[in-house]
């Protein structure tokens, strides 16, 4: 291994002084290598949004160690305007109004000792005109928008309470109200109603409090000398909940009253309260660590709750520091390691409980289990995963399963050792879980199981799916909006499954398999909870071995191409009320900059151009080529040849290698100081930049790391695009590992150079990781 060692360090010296690579520092006409300090030039964009009406659109620029700027800009025409350090821009839901954040120079920001504190700001898109508020913590719009909020910022450290100022500007008036040592604010989704929590000092006038946001009229719903927390309104109905509480002297938990509010807009509000003792054992607290839950018609509430525990003993001083031991035993479900790093969230773990409001009674879910539940909509059943007895460092994660009466909390098993649940519809009739390559519904009211899939005229089992373990399905693309069915997905296609367990039949009628082209479902609306088959619906295809991507339109059953184009699309963002989507469009040359499309991407509106300057630079360009393992499977990869390479030159190259990288053909590499090797770097300094796909195999993940790495390696050569010596491997992390490995096995590397890599067996296969505690296998 030394040897190896030592006839690899003097390569590396080769490969990075290449006279092909010095040559390339000459010019091409004006243009020049990139060099490391022309990287701070490159501008990225984040926040992209889009207003309602689809007239406006926003974002920010912003550079590695330099400042940010917000733009908000016309989509039709000049108009633009530009705020200094600004980024996340929120519009109003009518379009007319821009709220952002607005930060520091990165100057400020670095140099100073403290977080600085944010401030909030406000634009009238039309004219231009700001207003912005210093220290705050939160700010945002009221549903409908007839409102704008700002929450300021506890600016004392040592303050015995959390409430703050909150701001609240009426927008058709530009009118002020100022309410006082607010906690907690939300608004019930139709906009008419404003809740918030007093958290004062000495808890002076602490609440729940409510505005009528149309007469500005407030009342006070609940108060007490207690904390307010997980202030939650009812989707569908009028229902607001609330917990107050205190920690009693020497104890460890709050122990807290759940208030329960409804008929709100009423000229006397109903409140109902619950305590620990209207359901919960002996010794058990509601607490404000669990969220708060309404079913849909506001009868049922749900929320968390765990045991109450006496405060640990104060150590004095003088028998402090207390020895840091770590006790491992063979027997534990989790190695000591894990427990570590879950030991905050175990301690603030809680239990569901269901508050029937009309009745008045609590009823536990879980029976102080280990349980994960979901609450279908309606409120009457749950769906609680137990992992107890299933717990490893390196099984594979399966669970028991039950169905569990919210009314009783009698649980009935739905099915035991499962590996792969795929959760509730958004009716929540049915639960859908895999099992033995087959989807199956669970029907939640009626306790039946159907096999879904079982007689469908084509396989859902991802077939693509390379890792230990019981491979998965292809995905689900969403429920029916009658929910009487399923969008599932193949390999390429949709299909329409029935839940009563009919006959799954073709939406897409084989056409993207035909092609090779993998159609997904588009989601332009992100609150719809369901697939409305009777309106078109926006798919993304994307071509599997061509790697074109696009749009296409089914709509009653016809499937229409809109673009399917040599490029890569960003995630479209439709504007809610206008037929405008704005979206990124990519490829190696070129930045993905902001576009807006019509509904049928057929009309194309320009929104930014970030890095003109690209165009000072040698560039290049990339390629996709095929090659073969030896048992004949067949890989794809890519290559980026620099712009100064001219037929029959061979090039020194750079391999940059992980599990899957074809599908980034037509990625952008951005100009970045990074730990990793600089695509666009290299590529313009006259370097050949391949990255190949890799086939793995269970249990030889080096071998196999190997095998297609030397095989798309021979594949450029025999290209002829590679000088077969100065030939050098980067992987970082697992790739890391893998090219630790092919350094003690290959010929066919000049150099080696790989990043967080374990580089012995042990290392390899029980290392801990840092985030989870858990060992690697």
């Amino acid at each position: 291994m030394l040897a190896s060692t030592r006839r690899l360090l003097p390569a590396l010296a080769i490969v990075l002084c290449s006279p092909v690579a010095l040559d390339a520092q000459g010019t091409e006409g004006t243009k020049t290598p990139l060099q490391i300090e022309d990287y701070a030039r490159w501008r990225s964009i984040s926040g992209a949004a889009i207003s309602p009406d689809g007239a406006w659109a926003a974002w920010s620029y912003g550079r590695i160690r330099g400042d940010d700027t917000l733009h908000v800009k016309a989509v039709e025409g000049a108009e633009a305007r530009a705020v200094p350090y600004a980024t996340a821009p929120l519009f109003s839901d009518d379009g007319r109004w821009v709220a952002y954040e607005i930060g520091h120079s990165f100057r400020d920001a670095e140099s100073s000792e403290d977080d600085l504190p944010a401030s909030a700001g406000l634009m009238e898109v039309a004219t231009g005109e700001t207003w912005s508020w210093e220290n705050t913590d939160d700010f945002g719009f009221s549903p409908g928008s007839t409102h704008f909020w700002v929450k300021k910022s506890q600016s004392d450290e040592d303050a015995d309470h959390d409430g703050t100022d909150l701001i609240l500007r009426r927008l058709a008036t530009g009118s002020i109200e100022l309410l006082g040592s607010v906690d907690e604010v939300d608004f019930d989704p139709e906009g008419r109603w404003l809740a918030w929590t007093v958290d004062a000092a000495d808890q002076a006038g602490n609440g729940l409090y409510a505005m009528e946001l149309a007469t500005g009229v407030r009342r006070p719903v609940d108060q007490a000398a207690a904390r307010y927390e997980r202030l939650t309104w009812a989707d569908e109905v009028d229902a607001l909940a609330v917990l107050r509480g205190s920690t009693p002297d020497d104890m460890e938990e709050r122990e807290n009253t759940l208030v329960a509010v409804t008929d709100l807009a009423s000229a006397s509000a109903t409140v109902a309260t619950f305590e620990a003792s209207d359901g919960l054992a002996d010794g058990w607290v509601l607490s404000e660590n669990g969220g708060l839950e309404w079913n849909d018609d506001g009868t049922v509430l749900f929320a968390g709750a765990r045991p109450q525990a006496e405060s640990p003993e104060e150590w004095p001083d003088s028998v402090l520091p207390l020895a840091d031991v770590n006790v491992w035993h063979w027997a534990d479900d989790r190695i000591q390691t894990a427990q570590q790093q879950s030991a905050a969230r175990d301690r603030s773990r809680t239990w569901r409980v269901a508050a029937h409001v009309d009745e008045g009674r609590l009823v536990p879910l879980d029976e102080g289990r280990r349980l994960t539940v979901d609450v279908t909509p309606d409120g009457r059943w749950a769906v609680a995963r137990d992992d107890e007895g299933y717990v490893s460092d390196w099984k594979p994660a399966r669970a028991d399963w039950y169905r569990v009466d919210t009314r009783t909390g009698a649980r009935t098993t739905i099915v035991e050792g499962l590996e792969r649940a795929l959760g509730l519809s958004p009716l929540g009739t049915h639960w859908l879980y895999w099992k033995e390559g087959q989807i199956h519904a669970y029907a939640v009211d009626a306790d039946r199981h159907v096999d879904l899939t079982s007689s469908a005229p084509v396989s859902f089992v991802d077939t693509e799916w390379d890792y230990f373990g019981e491979r998965p399905p292809w995905g689900i693309g969403g429920y029916t909006a009658d929910g009487e069915g399923v969008v599932l997905y193949d390999e390429h296609d949709l299909w329409l499954q029935p839940l009563d367990g009919g006959t799954a039949t073709s939406l897409t009628d084989g056409w993207g398999a035909a092609g090779d082209v993998r159609l997904r479902i588009v989601p332009l609306d992100p609150e719809a909870e369901t697939v409305d088959l009777d309106e078109a619906v926006v798919l993304r295809g994307f071509g599997k071995r061509s790697k074109q991507d696009g749009f296409l339109r089914l709509d009653d059953g016809r499937l229409e191409t809109l673009t399917l184009e040599d490029l890569r699309y960003g995630a479209p963002r439709k504007a809610a009320d206008a037929d405008r989507i704005l979206v990124t469009r990519q490829d190696w040359q070129t930045f993905p900059d902001l576009w807006v499309a019509d509904g049928d991407f057929s009309s194309w509106t320009r929104v930014t151009e970030a890095n003109p300057w690209q165009d000072e630079y040698l560039w290049g360009r990339r390629i996709l080529f095929d090659y073969e393992l030896a048992d004949g499977t067949p890989l794809q990869g890519t290559l980026a040849i620099p712009e100064t390479w001219e037929p029959g030159q061979r090039l020194p190259m750079i391999v940059r290698f992980y599990e899957q990288y074809s599908q980034d053909l037509h990625a952008y590499p951005t100009p970045t100081y990074r730990h990793q090797p600089n695509f666009a770097g290299y590529v313009s300094r006259g370097y050949l930049l391949m990255q190949p796909d890799v086939h793995f195999r269970t249990r030889t993940t080096h071998s196999d790391m190997l095998e297609a790495i030397e095989a798309a390696t021979q594949a450029v050569i025999d290209l002829g695009y590679a000088d077969p010596d100065p030939i050098g491997l980067s992987g970082h992390s697992f790739s890391g590992g893998g090219g630790a490995y092919i350094a003690t096995r290959s010929k066919m590397f000049a150099a080696v150079a790989h990043g967080a890599a374990p580089i012995n067996l042990v290392s390899e296969f029980n290392q801990l990781f840092v985030g989870s505690g858990q060992n690697n296998h």
